[in-house]
């Protein structure tokens, strides 16, 4: 397993759950000398992501791209896969191919969340659930031309109506019939929803692409009282490789959020078989 941390680009989320916020470069900065492995971008849109200036900063801080964080398509535009109206959704689903098309550049997956949207109004559950299987079979089937998994990622009963559980992100990947669809754990959310989380791993392991590595009161992995060490072990047998990514608030500070991250990461880690 490797460590990331995130860094931000867009002002609207400047109160968001993400630890370094305003530049790439500095934020890169900040995570290379607090020794992660990689960084989880969120970024307004594909065009604050071009290829070559963006790989020549992780390379030049000697990271990995864990992963692009689509939300800024809900933030900044209101774009949904599941709003009552077809131009919103088609809008929402250009956004995102986009999104894919700078990831597939730059070697990493995009992650749906805040984008799955809400069933309200004229939009029944089913309808919503249709439209958002429909979005994500096509959107993963281009991610899988560019080597690379479309991350859907469940969120929690105050975030969204859709996916809040690891088997309701189970049952709609399997709508899409498709290969390259993962699921993403994120631990704050499970701690809300999930009766048991290391029963929800387990049935999420095949699927399992990324994981938000947050505490249960979304601060750094030990600041909360989410079991982390057991965590992991639960998630090194069941065969997860990818990152711990940290999805979290930057309290105190961002420097000792990203410290005491990577503490918990590194004890967590320490010791599991290779």
């Amino acid at each position: 397993m490797r460590s990331a941390i995130t860094v931000c680009l867009v002002s609207e989320a400047a109160a968001g759950p993400f630890v370094f916020h305003g530049d790439l470069d500095q934020g890169c900065h900040q995570a290379a000398s607090l020794g992660f492995d990689g960084v989880e971008i969120f970024a307004p849109g594909p065009e604050a992501l071009p290829a070559d200036p963006v790989a020549a900063i992780l390379r030049r801080h000697g990271l990995g791209l864990a992963a692009l964080g689509s939300g800024a398509g809900w933030i900044r535009h209101k774009l949904s896969l599941t709003s009552a109206d077809a131009t919103v959704r088609a809008a929402a689903r250009r956004f995102l191919r986009e999104m894919i098309l700078a990831g597939g550049r730059l070697g990493a997956p995009v992650i749906l969340g805040s984008m799955q949207g809400r069933a309200e109004g004229d939009v029944s559950r089913e309808q919503a659930l249709a439209w958002l299987a429909d979005a994500v079979g096509e959107l993963s089937d281009l991610a899988g031309e560019l080597g690379q998994y479309f991350l859907v990622e469940p969120l929690n009963r105050y975030e969204t109506n859709l996916l809040r559980t690891v088997d309701e992100g189970l049952e709609l990947l399997a709508m899409t019939g498709r290969k390259n669809a993962r699921l993403l754990a994120d631990l704050f959310h499970m701690n809300i929803e999930e009766s048991d989380w290391a029963d929800s791993i387990s049935r999420a392991a095949p699927l399992l692409g990324h994981v938000h590595f947050a505490d249960s009161n979304r601060r750094a992995m030990g600041m909360g009282h989410t079991d982390y060490k057991r965590l992991v072990a639960h998630l090194h047998s069941s065969g997860y490789e990818g990152y711990l990514s940290a999805e979290i608030f930057p309290l105190p500070n961002p420097q000792e959020a990203g410290r005491q991250t990577l503490a918990a990461f590194r004890e967590a880690t320490r010791g599991l078989p290779e």
